[in-house]
């Protein structure tokens, strides 16, 4: 894929009609974080400042993000279009010689619905690229002060989410995968909590302790501290029906119990190459 004309210094054009110019400008896929706009990266920023169409996804991208968009940019909410009307706006874009970002929330690549988009692009011989963001379990590992990967405690951290109205692989069932005790980190599954609960007890048993981690690095932001038995009832007294994560694991009872097991990193008994 040639992405050189990205680099183009070409100046901007302010009104936002059809350009002159025969230069087309790759579409670019921005992961716009978890919520606070600072948590964008700075290539993100930089595309945002850049842009001349700004496609979003209202349903999750909030406002504050938009912040560093240019304000005589086009602005469209994606939150009510179908794939089709996505791309050819992008397209279109494309064709006029705007330089167009498509703004995702978190990171892109998961729970993005943009393979879907990519295809169509190739399709098209559109091309594009991609900037990594910020997803919400990292965020709400570093608003809990938590590391999901601790020497002889977890070694593994499992992104995953229930199925539900998009359906899961059956091998990578919620009950499969918790079969593995090990951190896991389950999104877009709020709607479905009692029988995530479920799930989970029967694995990592019903005191084990969990997280309900609620529009992480947000103003509103909530990071709830719980049992898995008692996640519906959490779930239900705070009223939360999205933008929530749950979090499971042993990783969470260190700070309960004490921390034994310690990475051989930093241990002064453990030489490698940069320490004798």
């Amino acid at each position: 894929m040639n992405t050189k004309e990205a680099s183009s210094n070409e100046p901007r054009s302010t009104d936002h009609g059809p350009r002159t110019t025969s230069i087309r400008h790759p579409i670019i896929f921005v992961g716009a974080g978890p919520g606070d706009p600072e948590l964008i990266t700075v290539k993100g920023k930089k595309a945002l400042e850049g842009a001349d169409l700004i496609v979003y996804a209202g349903s999750l991208v909030p406002d504050p993000v938009l912040k560093w968009a240019d304000p005589d940019a086009i602005k469209i909410n994606s939150a009510p279009l179908a794939l089709d009307e996505i791309i050819a706006m992008m397209c279109q874009g494309h064709e006029e010689g705007k330089r167009v970002v498509r703004l995702h929330s978190g990171d892109p690549s998961l729970y993005g619905a943009i393979q879907e988009q990519i295809a169509e692009l190739e399709k098209r011989s559109v091309p594009y690229e991609i900037i990594p963001g910020v997803t919400a379990a990292f965020a709400a590992a570093a608003a809990m002060g938590q590391e999901y990967t601790i020497p002889e405690i977890a070694q593994t951290l499992i992104l995953t989410r229930m199925t539900g109205r998009t359906k899961v692989p059956q091998s990578e069932s919620l009950k499969s995968l918790a079969a593995h005790k090990t951190s896991m980190a389950i999104y877009l599954s709020i709607s479905m909590i009692q029988e995530v609960s479920n799930v989970l007890q029967a694995s990592y048993g019903e005191n084990t302790p969990a997280v309900v981690a609620y529009r992480v690095s947000q103003p509103d932001q909530k990071i709830i501290h719980t049992r898995i038995k008692d996640l519906g009832e959490v779930i239900r007294r705070e009223g939360i029906t999205r933008q929530a994560l749950i979090i499971v694991g042993r990783v969470l009872e260190v700070k309960e119990a004490g921390l034994e097991a310690r990475s051989k990193l930093y241990d002064e008994s453990f030489s490698h190459r940069f320490r004798k």
